[in-house]
């Protein structure tokens, strides 16, 4: 995630007209956390060309990272009757919907504290565990490893849990350290003050793109780009290309919100057809190690 991607998230929401005989009344209504970071933008992509593949009007509102402005979205799509709702999955924009009569379908990160209609988006924990096996064969099972962290975030949990169980397979891979950095100046901060507190680290997971990216400003700064390997999360297009040409980053975990788009509309048009929709809709991450990848 980009993080952050730092906040992170983005979420689907889905309205069943109630009492008409059309398929649906004013489509899609989207209101996107920002315009700014690559992850979003990808998903936004995909979500238009499947409406438009799909032949359903979408509407997008950008919310600039401010709920007040996502709430007020959100009402005022609620208003004009949109069939699906997309915003941001947190928990009073699900609120707010759902008081509404809205079925909420989340995105990217799930829902916590309320029940939604279905969850698209990356295993972020089976990320996790791709992102500890490729530590370990990168440091040839035997090492310290530090963790850049952010704790609040359910999918970052999911990630870093998913790593530490992953390494519990490498036993003489031992996690040293680990310290939150949300956002690029504070994890290469967090990185810097990890290398100084551990000299002897081998390796950098970063929950996100930032993280990893920021991470390796910080060794290379310390004169260790010989030693310290990083491994990151997301894969846009910054962090894919400092793997193919900075030794440091030596791969990152990549999820892929095009997919997560497409999915999440499909998911919508499925509900106002009357169709069940599963759960839990989990999307594999891949692993890019560069450009042969």
């Amino acid at each position: 995630m980009k993080y952050l991607r730092k906040m992170t998230t983005l979420a689907a929401a889905t309205l069943l007209a109630c009492a008409s005989s059309s398929a649906w009344a004013d489509g899609i209504g989207a209101s996107l956390l920002t315009q700014q970071h690559p992850f979003y933008i990808e998903l936004a992509d995909a979500m238009k060309a499947e409406a438009k593949a799909q032949n359903v009007p979408l509407e997008v509102a950008i919310a600039n990272q401010d709920l007040s402005k996502q709430l007020a979205d959100i009402e005022d799509m609620i208003v004009k009757g949109v069939d699906v709702l997309v915003s941001k999955g947190v928990l009073p924009a699900i609120q707010k919907a759902q008081k509404a009569g809205i079925k909420v379908i989340t995105v990217d990160v799930p829902a916590e504290g309320v029940e939604v209609l279905s969850y698209v988006g990356t295993d972020n924990y089976k990320g996790g565990e791709k992102a500890g096996e490729l530590m370990a064969q990168v440091l040839n099972n035997k090492g310290e490893v530090a963790i850049i962290n952010y704790p609040t975030v359910q999918s970052v949990v999911s990630r870093i849990d998913g790593f530490k169980k992953a390494l519990e397979g490498h036993p003489e891979v031992k996690i040293v350290a680990e310290q939150t950095g949300i956002t690029r100046a504070e994890a290469l901060a967090a990185a810097q003050n990890m290398l100084q507190a551990n000299p002897d680290i081998d390796g950098i997971f970063g929950f996100g793109d930032d993280a990893a990216l920021a991470a390796a400003v910080a060794v290379k700064s310390a004169g260790l780009q010989d030693k310290v390997k990083v491994i990151g999360f997301d894969g846009m297009q910054e962090a894919r290309d400092a793997v193919d040409n900075d030794p440091i980053m030596v791969g990152v975990i990549r999820q892929y919100p095009d997919q997560m788009g497409k999915k999440a509309v499909e998911t919508a048009v499925a509900v106002m057809k009357g169709e069940t929709v599963p759960a839990q809709q989990p999307i594999e991450p891949g692993v890019y190690t560069g450009k042969a990848q």
